[in-house]
């Protein structure tokens, strides 16, 4: 696989939740059986604009030729999607999301392994 293909399914997944998050916070919190009320919906939309610019960043990174900037992308968002695996997980296992939150684990757990493959396995990101 090459990172730019990894950047854009990124970006469309992280476009389509993002504005998702931001149009109907409270239908796809219900999907995920969080409870429902003001602070869950800012909440809601504030991760949904932290999507949105997850998604603008990997979208307009698919080109970049420079290794530094790869790297850095790269690593930040191996961060990131790690991260996104623990709190899906420990909010399924708590019961602070329904099952559900599994597919959030799987969507996290895929993109980190793509990204763990470009920081760890190949040698060139190109």
């Amino acid at each position: 696989m090459k990172l730019s293909n990894l950047l854009v399914i990124n970006a469309l997944i992280a476009l389509i939740y993002g504005i998702s998050y931001q149009l109907a916070p409270t239908a796809v919190l219900s999907l995920y059986g969080v409870t429902q009320g003001p602070g869950a919906t800012l909440l809601a939309r504030l991760f949904g604009a932290a999507l949105i610019g997850i998604g603008l960043l990997t979208w307009f990174s698919r080109n970049v030729k420079d290794t530094e900037a790869q790297r850095a992308i790269i690593l930040s968002m191996l961060v990131y999607d790690v991260i996104g695996v623990i709190v899906c997980a420990h909010g399924t296992v708590s019961g602070a999301m329904s099952a559900v939150g599994w597919t959030g684990v799987a969507v996290f757990l895929f993109l980190a392994l793509g990204y763990a493959y470009f920081q760890f396995m190949k040698p060139s990101a190109s």
